[in-house]
């Protein structure tokens, strides 16, 4: 049953560090209007998958540590769990509300060329997007090192 989990868990943080880190990548790969408009309408099904990631990560995070009956008692999985806690504002509070903005932007524009105001919105989301693949790697690095202090 714990390999189960385990495995379930595992395919779970793939789902949601792996958008986390390459959905920015994606975004930023928009040169045009059109490229952004359907990079937003291609991230947008993602991140549907990511938020369901989430839900199973956490739950069967839980289950594995009530399982392995750790707790809180490993300094690695508490900070694990505090970066995670702050990626999910990052990305929830943070990111998603300039991304539905920019989104918003692109789809009121017309022609090609991106408007000022989306290049502005865009570059504006990236120090954002870096704080949370940052976090998304710190979190990944936590959860495979196991590192004991």
């Amino acid at each position: 049953m714990y390999e189960m989990l385990l495995v379930l868990h595992i395919f779970a943080a793939v789902a949601v560090i792996g958008s986390a880190f390459f959905m920015p990548v994606i975004r930023r790969s928009a040169k045009n209007a059109a490229q952004l408009r359907f990079v937003f309408d291609a991230t947008t099904t993602v991140a549907w998958i990511s938020k369901i990631g989430a839900a199973v990560l956490v739950l069967t995070g839980i289950w594995l540590m009530v399982n392995a009956e750790v707790g809180f008692s490993q300094m690695w999985l508490n900070l694990s769990i505090l970066l995670s806690l702050s990626l999910a504002v990052t990305i929830g509070g943070l990111i998603e509300p300039r991304v539905k903005r920019i989104a918003r932007i692109a789809s009121e524009s017309q022609g090609q060329e991106l408007s000022a105001e989306a290049g502005l919105a865009m570059r504006k989301l990236v120090p954002w997007e870096t704080t949370a693949q940052l976090l998304s790697l710190a979190v990944t690095v936590l959860m495979v090192v196991k590192p004991m202090f």
